[in-house]
């Protein structure tokens, strides 16, 4: 038999998050924003729990054509636009709006033959300086790219480099605001966290990290304040045990040192398997839906879990390392992110091919 460690996707989380998405903006369309292969849930595996949304928001040109081969036929939104002028092609062929943050865009869609004008999404730059024109040279672009026949109509978008933290969003709202104001077109500017911490609404919010049951500002909110889901789960079991004296140490390094009796359980699943490596003693797991702690170092391959007070669990319990466990116990994957010092996006996406992925039966 294959080792026991497998990861599930939850469409029915997937589809409550996005709804707790729509309540908080009930007249905004929702882009559910599915970069990443799904943020690391497959595109296929999470279209399901996703298809009530209007529109769906990614990077690549192969990802779309995914998306168009599941029988999607409406909105789909490059988010970096295309990275050469042959993609515009492809663009015409699927019918994909794209975004254009620099003046290399606007030439390459100025020389693009088309019968169908395209529906673009010009990106500011107003604080986050990644892509964008500056809010000076944004209303320049816009002009250059409302004069080209290849364009149709012009969205405007940004985004926020601070919605999670003390920072907050006001400076990049006041930039954006000022630069476009009496421009025509859809507005798009919310993020998961400026839609749930600050409540910005516009023609089109962008549901990313939220729909995935993680918390955009953890640790200030966890999943249950929002009232989100967890839509992965990681699990493995226990494939052996072992009991320790005082003094004791475990793992690789001997980092950890038993500092009286105890019992621990060996768990298929190690960095290899996508589980950070630099998780400490301490990490949070479920065993049998009951919380305990992992202890040492984690290993390629396997990691240890502290069953001392845990006498009924042995080889073959069912390890929950984040999601839902048995009994309707749930581990949020962002607690194991901070633990390892990352955000639970990282862990989604870093879940390794050699595990087997797929739809939960419940």
């Amino acid at each position: 038999m294959p080792r026991p460690i497998e990861a599930l996707v939850h469409p029915d989380a997937l589809a409550h998050n996005l709804e707790r998405a729509r309540a908080r903006a009930p007249d905004c369309r929702s882009w559910a924003v599915i970069k990443a292969n799904a943020y690391g849930h497959g595109i296929e595996r999470a279209y399901e729990g996703l298809r009530a949304a209007d529109g769906f928001a990614l990077l690549d040109l192969a990802e779309a054509e995914r998306v168009r081969a599941l029988g999607w036929r409406g909105p789909i939104l490059l988010l970096e636009g295309v990275f050469e002028p042959r993609d515009l092609e492809l663009c015409s062929r699927l019918d994909l709006w794209h975004a254009v943050h620099c003046d290399e865009q606007i030439a390459w869609l100025a020389a693009h033959k088309t019968h169908r004008p395209h529906r673009v999404f010009l990106k500011m730059n107003s604080g986050m300086n990644r892509l964008g024109f500056t809010p000076t040279a944004f209303r320049g672009a816009w002009a250059r790219l409302d004069a080209l026949p290849q364009v149709d109509e012009i969205s405007l978008i940004t985004h926020f480099s601070d919605a999670d933290g003390e920072r907050g969003i006001a400076h990049q709202l006041a930039a954006f605001d000022a630069a476009t104001r009496d421009l025509p077109g859809e507005r798009c500017l919310s993020n998961s966290a400026a839609l749930l911490r600050h409540g910005v609404k516009n023609d089109w919010v962008r549901a990313g990290i939220l729909l995935y049951g993680s918390a955009p500002d953890f640790p200030e909110h966890d999943i249950a304040h929002w009232d989100l889901q967890p839509t992965m789960t990681l699990r493995s079991r226990i494939i052996a045990t072992q009991t320790l004296a005082a003094s004791d140490t475990v793992g690789y390094g001997s980092s950890f040192t038993a500092p009286g009796p105890m019992r621990v359980g060996v768990v298929a699943c190690g960095y290899a398997d996508g589980y950070p490596r630099l998780c400490p003693t301490g990490t949070p797991a479920l065993v049998d839906g009951q919380r305990t702690r992992t202890i040492g170092r984690v290993s390629m391959d396997m990691l240890e879990v502290d069953l001392t007070d845990l006498p009924a669990a042995g080889i073959g319990s069912e390890v929950t390392l984040w999601g839902r466990g048995p009994g309707g116990a749930v581990l949020a994957i962002d607690e194991v992110a901070r633990a390892a010092g990352t955000l639970g996006y990282e862990l989604m996406c870093a879940v390794a091919p050699r595990v087997t992925m797929r739809v939960a039966e419940d």
